[in-house]
């Protein structure tokens, strides 16, 4: 009886001394958060107070529109590309909406989402348009989770790849060893090999994650997923490299640029505005000049940030426009309806 009695009692208490060992966790996951921000937020003040803008907007004026079309149209590839990441769960899913509405509400949500956030715009845009085309909220969180697994399965291997293959020389005041950044690479590498393991071992069937079900897809399919974000990030860093006139190599260009957009997710800055910038001028000015990598870096911001939003926000209202006229129909036409009578 004694025992038993003992027994609730020690229960609570090792439910409690577990609920304070993970209590740790949240509270230092904050701090790293906020000391990554201050960080950041230091490196874009300090460096815009050196940089002479007026030398910036003359060496924007000096760039000839013709030689900006390349550019422009890798942007737009790029986005385009990224518009059928949701046919992958679409796919997956197996929904009935058309390819074309797929890939509308996928470029109007990514234009949002470079601009305003992640939460805004990948994934408040993709619930509001998909439900209203009529997919529960059950099956929106699958495409989209599909779709942000697609985008960071690229990133992964290739700042693996880059990091472990051709690590970014710093610029010589940074008091870094190159051995530690070159070492970051195997854990991104090995995640990208350990999912593709799983998509190769339990293709098709669930898998449980803290009490969440996850389904995996087959191998074929892993490799898909893998294959349209490199070439998504790849794009990206071609157009960046272009826009800075082909100045530095082409592998250096993507190395900071994906090094610019961990920063801007976990910065949580919208469109990581000053983010990006602040980051290349920090590793590249001592190869380039601020001036001409922040021009380059002003018509990046324009072309695959500003200009996809103005098109994407007219797509948007014209979709609501589209979809008010429909209600509006629909409920005209039941108060017209003998049943309605």
């Amino acid at each position: 009886m004694a025992k038993s009695a003992h027994a609730p009692a020690a229960l609570k208490k090792g439910q409690g001394m577990r609920m304070r060992e993970r209590a740790w966790w949240p509270w230092a996951m904050r701090a790293l958060k906020l000391a990554f921000f201050v960080g950041v937020s230091w490196l874009i003040v300090s460096h815009a107070r050196t940089i002479d803008w007026q030398e910036v907007f003359g060496t924007l004026k000096e760039r000839s529109l013709l030689a900006l079309w390349p550019a422009i149209v890798l942007a737009l590839a790029s986005h385009a590309l990224y518009g059928c990441f949701d046919l992958l769960g679409r796919y997956l899913v197996g929904h009935a909406l058309r390819v074309r509405q797929v890939i509308a509400v996928t470029m109007v949500s990514y234009a949002f989402n470079l601009n305003l956030g992640s939460l805004v715009g990948g994934v408040a845009f993709r619930y509001r348009l998909y439900s209203r085309l009529g997919l529960d909220a059950g099956t929106i969180t699958r495409v989209v989770a599909t779709s942000m697994a697609t985008n960071w399965l690229g990133y992964l291997l290739l700042a693996g790849a880059l990091f472990w293959f051709h690590p970014l020389a710093l610029p010589p005041s940074w008091k870094i060893d190159m051995a530690q950044l070159h070492l970051l690479g195997i854990p991104l590498i090995a995640t990208v090999l350990g999912y593709l393991v799983l998509c190769a071992a339990r293709g098709g069937r669930s898998l449980s994650l803290r009490g969440h079900e996850v389904s995996l897809p087959s191998l074929r399919f892993g490799l898909l997923q893998l294959l349209m974000s490199c070439a998504n990030w790849l794009l990206m860093g071609v157009t960046v490299w272009l826009l800075l006139q082909q100045k530095i190599a082409y592998v250096d260009v993507l190395s900071v640029l994906l090094l610019a957009a961990i920063a801007g997710v976990i910065t949580h800055v919208p469109a990581g505005l000053g983010v990006i910038e602040a980051v290349f001028v920090a590793l590249l000015a001592h190869r380039l000049p601020a001036s001409e990598l922040l021009a380059g870096l002003l018509l990046y911001r324009t072309f695959y940030y500003f200009v996809p939003l103005g098109l994407a926000t007219i797509a948007y209202l014209f979709m609501e426009a589209k979809w008010r006229r429909q209600s509006q129909h629909q409920s005209q036409h039941h108060m017209d309806s003998p049943s309605s009578a």
